[in-house]
């Protein structure tokens, strides 16, 4: 009766070499170096009582190259050429490259070394992906509370107004009007927060084009300033123009998009500003480049709110209310850096708390 020759210990496998029926184990490669070493060693022992005392020295010297030919080329052969592969599989993986490894021999000199130094960069680089995964998952939950927080407050002020008629409160005309205006009111919010979604997500996305043309930017200011000096007038606010009635300030650009900026940057200059300050905007001209700087004698940003500014929904004092701050969206400055950076410029800051607060940014000068 023929007998099941598989093992049934349940000791860990050893290494093998070999395919088919001949297999070798990491034993039996230990036991034939030894034989050879013996070998080797053996005939030097045999040899050498008839040798002079210089052919012995010669023949201990070729007994010591061929045992250390005999281990070097079983090591390089059994872990070194092993090592090797592995470090080009990882070389593959960090270039993504998943085509099926050589088997070619590599000589590289301290293949442990390498693998090492490898796989550190290769831990450092994911944990780099890791914290950055972390922080777009921060901010993308801190970006739906924030819109889901700004979209609730029209609906339910347009929602308590429109249920408030249908309870009864619709046979009066006076409460009738005045609810049904706050109601549309809320939804013009609503609406206006939408839009700005959009308008943000297509500028981020880069499908909104600017409609590039040379205009003055002193008629421009001055268009701005008649829209905003209401605004301003109730917290006393003075609104200042710093212009050289003999420069020209004509920019490449588009208007209406700059015309855009402007007014969010100087609409949250009055938001922010102290009652009875000013806000001054100036422009300089120079051959390539014109500047534009928006000034107020505010509060102030804190310098680890100064990066921030610029995000979707961010606030400084998380406890305002759109009607402290003056309503809008809380998306004109977010729009406004990304309509700049599509005319290849940057808003720049500078701020000190109860010192006010500087934003400045560049434009392309139309030639003349």
């Amino acid at each position: 009766m023929a007998t099941n020759s598989t093992p049934t210990n349940s000791t860990a496998p050893e290494a093998t070499i070999g395919s088919g029926k001949f297999k070798l184990t990491s034993k039996g490669i230990a036991v034939i170096i030894s034989l050879l070493v013996a070998a080797i060693i053996t005939s030097y022992l045999l040899v050498s009582p008839t040798l002079e005392f210089k052919q012995r020295i010669l023949a201990l010297g070729f007994t010591f190259s061929a045992c250390f030919l005999l281990v070097y080329f079983s090591y390089e052969a059994l872990i070194f050429k092993e090592i090797n592969i592995i470090y080009d599989g990882l070389d593959k993986t960090k270039r993504k490259d998943f085509r099926r490894m050589s088997n070619k021999f590599l000589w590289r000199p301290e293949p442990l070394k390498r693998i090492k130094e490898e796989i550190y960069h290769m831990a450092a680089q994911k944990q780099k992906e890791i914290d950055e995964l972390k922080r777009l998952q921060a901010l993308r939950r801190e970006f739906l509370a924030d819109v889901s927080h700004e979209l609730k407050t029209p609906i339910f002020a347009a929602q308590g107004f429109i249920h408030t008629l249908l309870d009864g409160a619709m046979d009066d005309v006076k409460v009738r009007d005045k609810f049904l205006q706050k109601a549309a009111k809320s939804l013009d919010g609503l609406d206006e927060l939408v839009q700005d979604l959009i308008t943000i997500s297509q500028l981020e996305k880069g499908v909104v084009q600017m409609k590039k043309s040379t205009f003055d930017l002193r008629s421009l200011a001055h268009e701005i300033f008649e829209q905003l000096e209401n605004k301003a007038a109730l917290k006393g606010i003075t609104l200042h123009l710093e212009e050289d009635e003999l420069e020209s300030y004509h920019v490449q650009a588009d208007r209406g998009r700059i015309k855009q900026v402007l007014i969010n940057l100087l609409d949250n200059a009055i938001k922010y500003g102290r009652q009875h300050g000013n806000i001054w905007l100036s422009f300089y001209s120079g051959k390539k480049k014109t500047l534009i700087t928006v000034k107020d004698d505010g509060q102030g940003i804190p310098k680890e709110h100064q990066t921030r500014i610029f995000e979707r929904f961010y606030r400084i004092d998380k406890s305002r209310t759109k009607d402290t701050s003056g309503g809008g969206s809380g998306l004109g400055l977010a729009i406004s850096k990304h309509i700049v950076e599509a005319h290849r410029s940057t808003i720049t800051i500078e701020s000190e708390v109860g010192k006010g607060t500087t934003l400045r940014f560049k434009l392309p000068t139309a030639k003349a």
